[in-house]
This record gives structure tokens, C-alpha cells and sequence, in this order.
């Protein structure tokens, strides 16, 4: 399909060609012949037309259009939860990433919400990772996001998340306190680890409460005291529950290395029993002293993947096997 994009031009784009500058925001993209890829008289900088291969400068808007353009398939459907005069919250698809990625560019959420509401210049206030869902803050415009996201801290006063783990916890609520940091030795770069004594980390603690026992799994919600990379996942791994289809804490990481190394198999993909991780952003207080309205407002997300149900009915059918559920659970793959 033939696509429009808008973008501003930042600092890393200053001083580049328009096909040097195309090379970086499509690092997916080979086949980057931009002369014949570009849509003829779509090209504007400033809302003039331009041709051929301009120097791009600091701050220059720039609207394009590429013909026969497609990436990675992703779940669109997002939802308007909550608003008020000056922001709003969403659903947030599982595998929807928030933001542009190297593969996806024209499907985020932030694409989405601009080009589908009344909201064109909506600012994010925070983010998810990609294969967690729920909730996810919003500002109108850009003057709403400069009042609200130095006060973000104040203005979410309680973030709850849902999850389904692996195990049934000999307890039945828990605080977790520890340092989380990164490893430089640890072959999955990105992931958080538990700090030895010692070791330098960033504090962070997560209560925890089981919902349901559910077998050989559990439903547990966890409330964020603070908001550290991954903290939740590698709080529940540490503790032995890890969240079901965690393709970085559940089974020592097993499906990430195996995709590094491209040496996936049906096996890995199977033992996840999820195409994604069954995390959810599930509620969140905010704490308004302004606008429409003036104290708590508390939102909640119950739109809960179409894997996380898939789940819980293949646990839910006493004939179920293995193979069975897992059917269920990559019902949105």
C-alpha cells in the first residue's frame, strides 16, 4: 500500500541527505532505491514540495509517501479508556510497541492514536514494553505534555499490573525489595538482574498478591512502588514465577538465545505457552489537582488479550493437554 508519513527533523537527521536520513528511519527497509520508492510530488519539507535528494535541516518538518509499503504485522486495536481537557488513556494491544521500533515505523500506538483520534499531536507520557498490554497515558498536545510530565511521579499515585505465572507461591502476598541492574557479562544484554552484594543497582520493590491459584499456574496482581526496566518480570523470575511466555525470564531465557542464534524450534515456541508475555497494565490511579476533574480517578483496563484468555480456558477445560492448551494460547499469534 501507498503510505504518508510526518515526521520533524532531530538532530541526529541535521545535515543529512533526505535518502541518508530515509536509510536510518527504515533500517528494516533493503530495497532502498528512495528515487523510485518515493511517491512523485509527495514529497514536502516545510509544506513545500521538494525533488531529488535535499540537505535536511534541525527541526524542518517532512512529509513523504512510499509506495508498496508494508512491515510486521501488528495487533492495531487500540481503545480510548478515559480522558479528560488535557489527557487521556488507552489500551495498549499486546505486541503493539508503544513507539517506533526497527521494524515498525507507521503501526505503533503513538502513530496510531495521532492518526485515528482528535488528538493529531498527542504526546506520550510513559511507555510498555512491546508484548505487555493495558493501560498507557497520554497527552493532548504539547503544552499539556510539558505540564504533566514533570509531574508524572505526583500524577499516577498507583500503577497495578496482572500477570500469569508459572507455579503456585507458598505465600500469599509479598513485598520484594532489591537492586536491579544489567550485567555486562550476561548474554541477553537487555535483561534485569537481582544485585549481588556488592553490586550497583537501582532499588526497587514490587508488592505482589495472588488473585487465583489456578494449578499449575497462578494469577497475581503486582503493584509498582517504583518503576524500574523489566522490574516486575525479574521480580516474579526471581522469585521462582516467572510470567507465562516471558521469552526472557521464563526457562533461563531459553527462546531469546535461541533467537539470537536463529536456532528457534517448535519446541521453544511451545514451551512459552504464549506468543507473548501475559502482562498487563491493568490499573492505574491518577491524582488530578486541575482541569475537569479534581482528585482520584481511578482507571481500569479489562480488555485482556485474546492469548491471556486463550490460557486461562485451556486450564478451565478438565480434558486439556498440553498441546491443547497451547492451541488456545497462540490463538492471537
Amino acid at each position: 500500500m501507498d503510505v504518508t508519513f510526518n515526521a520533524v527533523v532531530s538532530h541526529q537527521g541535521d545535515g543529512l541527505t533526505l535518502y541518508a536520513y530515509l536509510d536510518g528511519y527504515f533500517p528494516f527497509i533493503d530495497d532502498n532505491d528512495w528515487a523510485t520508492r518515493l511517491l512523485v510530488d509527495a514529497t514536502c519539507i516545510d509544506g513545500s514540495l521538494v525533488s531529488g535528494n535535499p540537505l535536511l535541516r534541525l527541526g524542518q518538518q517532512l512529509s513523504f509517501c512510499l509506495n508498496h509499503y508494508s512491515e510486521e504485522a501488528v495487533d492495531t486495536g487500540w481503545r480510548l479508556l478515559w480522558q479528560d481537557a488535557a489527557l487521556f488513556a488507552v489500551h495498549k494491544p499486546a505486541n503493539l510497541p508503544v513507539h517506533r521500533t526497527t521494524r515498525n515505523v507507521y503501526n505503533t500506538l503513538t502513530a496510531l492514536v495521532r492518526r485515528e483520534s482528535d488528538w493529531p499531536d498527542a504526546q506520550l507520557l510513559h511507555r510498555l514494553d512491546q508484548e505487555t498490554a493495558g493501560i498507557v497515558l497520554f497527552a493532548k498536545n504539547n503544552a499539556q505534555a510539558k505540564v504533566w510530565q514533570p509531574k508524572f511521579h505526583t500524577l499516577v499515585t498507583q500503577k497495578i499490573y496482572q500477570a500469569l505465572v508459572y507455579g503456585s507461591p507458598n505465600w500469599s502476598e509479598l513485598e520484594v525489595t532489591n537492586k536491579l541492574a544489567v550485567r555486562a557479562d550476561s548474554p541477553i544484554r537487555c535483561q534485569m538482574h537481582i544485585c549481588l552484594e556488592g553490586e550497583k543497582g537501582k532499588t526497587s520493590t514490587t508488592r505482589i498478591r495472588v488473585v487465583e491459584r489456578c494449578g499449575a499456574y497462578s494469577l497475581v496482581e503486582c503493584e509498582l512502588v517504583t518503576g524500574r526496566k523489566h522490574q516486575i518480570r525479574a521480580h516474579l523470575a526471581h522469585l521462582g514465577h516467572a510470567i507465562v511466555g516471558d521469552k526472557i525470564y521464563a526457562h533461563q531465557g531459553e527462546y531469546y538465545l535461541h533467537r539470537l542464534a536463529n536456532s528457534l524450534t517448535p519446541l521453544h515456541r511451545q514451551q512459552l505457552l504464549s506468543p507473548h508475555q501475559l502482562l498487563i497494565a491493568h490499573r492505574v490511579t491518577l491524582q488530578l489537582s486541575d482541569g475537569d476533574q479534581v482528585g482520584p480517578v481511578v482507571i481500569v483496563d479489562d480488555h485482556y488479550p485474546a492469548a491471556w484468555q486463550g490460557f486461562l480456558a485451556g486450564l478451565a477445560d478438565p480434558s486439556n493437554d498440553p498441546a491443547a492448551l497451547i492451541a488456545h494460547s497462540q490463538s492471537d499469534a
